[in-house]
């Protein structure tokens, strides 16, 4: 859609339409009847196998027949979905997006930039205070936890916690799901071994992990590489730390060939969220709120769970019986996420300037 959508809608959409308050069933209506009029909506950076993106976006047109949805570069990163806002602001065409599914710090980064919109959605009452923007501006989506893929072909005896990775039976066996130096996954690994070596998430558990990956590397077991699926399965790196939701859905892919287990290690559970936010740009700001209302209603967060992805409104659904059995049986162990801590960004950025700075001094390995 080339030409900026000027809409004739009543003084109560258009109020609706401006508004960062809690939506009402009333005003849902009026909101899908300014979305279909508006005719599409365009993400960005969302892979169909990451948190079951593919269903999730199939229930959101099924529900919401009328709404076109484009489909910007799915493999790409936060920052460039930011800088994919920046870069079109005056643009009004198909290569702008509406929305934006960003790692925590991406969130409060936009907002002071004015790059995002405040828009409360209607379950905005039953998303934890901690992993939201009181304003609206951005909230907490899904998350997950650190994990060990284990290529079960090729490892004997299947790690159970950092400590283990540090043997030598794990030779050449060892990688991360990134580089430490630029990914935000990968670098939040450093933190989590950090932690379990004893160091407190921030500064100390960042100093504490590149300790840890230089004596990984010395022992030969570090594998310079980043892993994932594939290599995982060729035997090139027949461990990867990565997502819990990437190695569950990477299980699945591989259908037994080889066969996988995902571990959530005893100690240095870290949780990583990531968070929703509007375009202030958006050229179909309607299709963009729907689209957040979809996201957090139950069917939404069910759709993110059947990825693998902890939706943000878990415990509500749980509480209040809403999730089925069969997709918890599907997960790790529910103890092992009960030992999950949730660094906050001063702690995140804290540890980032440690890892990204020190990584080639300290360990020493260029990973590629």
């Amino acid at each position: 859609m080339t030409s900026k959508i000027r809409l004739a809608l009543s003084a109560s959409v258009v109020a609706f339409a401006a508004s960062a308050s809690i939506a009402s069933a009333d005003s849902l209506d009026a909101l899908y009847a300014a979305a279909k009029k508006e005719g599409s909506l365009t993400t960005i950076a969302l892979p169909h196998s990451w948190c079951n993106y593919a269903g999730v976006i199939d229930g959101f047109k099924a529900k919401y027949p009328g709404i076109t949805v484009n489909e910007l570069n799915p493999d790409a990163g936060s920052a460039d979905e930011v800088q994919a806002i920046r870069a079109n602001k005056d643009n009004k065409g198909p290569q702008a997006p509406d929305v934006i599914d960003v790692g925590l710090s991406f969130g409060p980064a936009a907002k002071d930039e004015g790059l995002i919109q405040p828009y409360k959605v209607s379950t905005w009452d039953t998303i934890p205070d901690s992993a939201k923007d009181a304003d609206g501006y951005w909230y907490g989506d899904y998350y997950g936890v650190l994990s060990f893929a284990v290529n079960k072909d090729l490892v004997d005896n299947v790690p159970q916690d950092w400590a283990d990775l540090l043997k030598p039976e794990y030779a050449n066996s060892v990688a991360l799901a990134g580089d430490p130096r630029a990914s935000n996954q990968a670098i939040l690994g450093v933190l989590a071994a950090g932690v379990s070596a004893g160091g407190a998430p921030g500064k100390a558990s960042g100093d504490a992990g590149l300790k840890y990956f230089a004596e990984m590397n010395k022992n030969g077991n570090f594998v310079p590489v980043i892993g994932k699926t594939g290599t995982l399965a060729q035997g090139a790196t027949p461990i990867v730390i990565e997502w819990d939701y990437n190695a569950l859905a990477g299980r699945d892919t591989l259908k037994g060939n080889p066969p996988v287990d995902v571990v959530v290690p005893q100690t240095g559970v870290v949780a990583g969220v990531y968070v929703q936010a509007i375009s202030a740009y958006a050229p179909h700001p309607n299709a963009a709120k729907l689209w957040m209302e979809y996201l957090y209603s139950d069917a939404g967060q069910l759709g993110w769970l059947k990825g693998y992805c902890h939706p943000i409104r878990f415990n509500d659904l749980a509480k209040n019986g809403k999730v089925p059995q069969e997709m918890l049986d599907a997960m790790p162990p529910a103890e092992g996420y009960a030992k999950a801590i949730f660094p906050t960004l001063d702690e995140q950025a804290a540890n980032k300037e440690v890892v990204t700075s020190g990584w080639d001094s300290v360990v020493g390995s260029n990973v590629q």
